[in-house]
């Protein structure tokens, strides 16, 4: 069993507790061979940016598990992370996936840093929610702290390629085999909405509306807040997209401030707090723990600022929105008084519903 504690800056520890065997998996023998049609790379771009690892052996499912009526998770063994990744989906009514003919509107939610992709359940219980109950909805994994990216590994690249395992194994598994549909939006909190719009923006067309609370947005505006974070929990950060000097270019394209016209024709949505006390932060909320690199950010935000990582990722979010506007991306935006914590996360999801489901 995993615990996932998750700090006030949303940076979230994992702590195993004992290793349970998944015994609901089904043997991949008796498993239809759902494989993507798409192998990754280990060479490097003509721009100098690494390829994800390549494989002859591509992406298929080897385990489902039945969590609940509606919720059913996927084990996925993928070249892109030199390994397996999870993939939680709460399913539509009526959905079956023994009749490859259906096809569902599909909305996609990436977790925050944790990766964890039980996290929309615990955290929200969203398999409550009525408004999801003709909808796919897909959760996938995400290696601990992986930015939603392909790394760059000191210019080897391989595993973990984050955005190739999501977009060129994940997605077309379950279009081809799960009856996921191709009116997809995105969104997701904190890492996870960096991650929404970034691919958004990665992949024009992709996705018709995407949506960020709480997002990192501009790793280049405050490398720090990127850096700090991954010293703080063990994480070799250079790893992912090299140095912010030396490997700017690799930076910017990973980046949706450096990306923004490339978000035009879909709808993005942007919501952050300021930081301070808010209106779901209960009485004698505690201050972020102080996480070296980040905390030499302080002096740009007012006393009374109690997240320090909401308060910055409040103005990348703003920095991007203000962006998106100059270059005629249709967005709407939604700031105001919080911390950066799961109740406003959930709150903003919930509300932004309408315009992820019916893009």
């Amino acid at each position: 069993m995993t615990v996932r504690t998750r700090t006030r800056r949303g940076l979230t520890v994992l702590v195993t507790v004992a290793l349970v065997p998944a015994l609901g998996l089904l043997p991949a023998a008796v498993l239809p061979d759902r494989t993507a049609p798409t192998t990754t790379s280990t060479s490097t771009s003509a721009s100098g940016e690494p390829l994800a690892a390549r494989s002859d052996r591509p992406a298929r499912v080897v385990g489902e598990e039945r969590i609940g009526p509606r919720l059913l998770d996927l084990t996925i063994r993928s070249p892109a992370l030199a390994g397996t990744g999870k993939v939680r989906l709460l399913t539509p009514d009526g959905w079956d996936a023994r009749r490859p003919g259906d096809r569902w509107p599909t909305l996609y939610l990436l977790p925050d840093g944790s990766g964890d992709h039980r996290v929309y359940n615990d955290d929200h219980r969203i398999e409550e929610w009525p408004e999801l109950r003709e909808t796919l909805v897909v959760v996938p994994q995400m290696p601990f702290y992986g930015f939603y990216s392909d790394w760059w590994n000191d210019g080897e690249g391989g595993a973990p390629a984050v955005e190739t395992f999501h977009l060129d194994e994940v997605v077309p598994i379950l279009e081809r085999d799960y009856g996921a549909g191709r009116q997809r939006s995105i969104a997701g909190q904190s890492q996870g909405g960096y991650g929404a719009v970034k691919y958004a923006a990665r992949r024009p067309g992709m996705f018709e509306v995407a949506a960020s609370f709480g997002g990192f947005l501009h790793p280049l505006r405050y490398p720090e807040a990127v850096s700090g974070g991954a010293e703080y929990l063990g994480v070799p950060w250079r790893k992912i997209w090299g140095d912010p000097v030396r490997q700017r270019h690799i930076w910017e394209r990973n980046d949706p401030y450096h990306l923004a016209e490339r978000l035009r024709g879909t709808r993005v949505h942007i919501a952050a707090g300021d930081g301070t006390p808010g209106a779901l932060d209960p009485p004698g909320t505690e201050p972020d723990p102080d996480i070296p690199g980040l905390a030499d950010l302080a002096p740009l935000y007012p006393d009374e600022v109690i997240s320090l990582t909401e308060a910055v990722m409040g103005d990348e979010s703003r920095m991007v929105a203000r962006r998106l506007q100059e270059v005629g991306v249709h967005i709407t935006t939604h700031f105001y008084r919080g911390t950066h914590s799961p109740p406003y996360w959930g709150r903003e999801l919930r509300s932004v519903l309408p315009m992820l489901l019916d893009p």
